[in-house]
């Protein structure tokens, strides 16, 4: 495996991390400003600032727990993809149901200057299973 894509499951496993420990600021460090989420059924969420209003807003009442299996990371110069299933579950906090969702995600990362890695392009495909 290359130091590339380790560096990118990396990233993956502190994504998770961070969402599961509320630690907004944590999940904005692996974005690039200028990122654009794209969800079906819904306009692009384009920036990391509107995507960081709408996870504060969902962690000040739900708990988001998620996992991925990746199944292709793909390196090519400075650009690169993360196919994956992903699971996420939305639990709130005051009680009650669970939300599950799961399907595939693939993210477009881009590696800075440092040498490290931040998603620039989201897409995923998730439904109620």
């Amino acid at each position: 495996m290359s130091v590339d894509e380790q560096a990118i499951r990396t990233l993956v496993v502190e994504w998770h991390r961070a969402t599961a420990a509320g630690d907004v600021d944590a999940v904005l460090r692996l974005m690039a400003e200028d990122v654009v989420f794209l969800v079906a059924g819904q306009e692009p969420m384009k920036g990391r600032g509107r995507f960081e209003k709408g996870l504060r807003a969902i962690l000040s009442s739900h708990r988001i727990y998620s996992s991925s299996d990746i199944q292709e990371i793909e390196v090519s110069g400075n650009l690169a993809y993360c196919w994956s299933i992903l699971k996420v579950r939305v639990t709130p906090i005051s009680g009650g149901d669970s939300a599950m969702r799961s399907g595939s995600a693939l993210s477009i990362l881009c590696k800075q200057p440092n040498g490290s890695w931040v998603v620039v392009r989201d897409a995923n495909l998730l439904s109620p299973p």
